[in-house]
């Protein structure tokens, strides 16, 4: 997900991470030993998930959309699903990670992780039409912005109590 490109604002759960980018930026500031990939073996170009990423600010940016959206049309159900509508695997992640902020980020492989699919993306076309939303940010962005953050935030929002 990123972080606000100010490196200040971030999704920082008081629980075990399961979101990639924290899990990243955790081994890449050697608060874990190795990020643990779940499945080596999926039908995919390198054999690990793939995923449909989404910068935080998107995020943010087509839920104020679809509120204004909603709250202009009266209607009282919006279903959509936000999102690029293009995946990357788990290993191309990690690998755009540390291209982009020439740090390394340790990795395990793991058994797939029951219940979980080779692919998972979100199909964005109903909020490009309904909303007239899409993305904005690509997967630069995302490791860069949640690099910034970790880097402000070694232990998260925690060390700043």
């Amino acid at each position: 997900m990123g972080a606000h490109p100010s490196g200040r604002i971030v999704e920082d759960p008081n629980r075990v991470h399961s979101n990639l980018i924290p899990l990243i930026t955790q081994v890449a500031m050697g608060l874990r030993p190795h990020v643990q990939i779940l499945g080596s073996d999926w039908p995919t170009p390198d054999g690990t998930g793939i995923r449909g990423f989404i910068h935080v600010m998107d995020m943010a940016g087509g839920h104020r959309q679809a509120l204004e959206v909603h709250l202009d049309s009266g209607d009282q159900i919006l279903t959509l699903n936000p999102g690029s509508g293009r995946g990357h695997s788990v290993l191309e992640m990690i690998q755009a990670f540390q291209r982009i902020n020439g740090c390394a980020v340790v990795y395990e492989f793991a058994p797939r992780r029951p219940g979980d699919g080779a692919e998972s993306v979100a199909d964005a076309t109903a909020a490009r039409h309904l909303l007239g939303w899409s993305t904005t940010r690509n997967l630069g962005e995302i490791c860069r912005d949640g690099w910034a953050w970790r880097q402000q935030n070694r232990h998260g929002y925690r060390s700043r109590r």
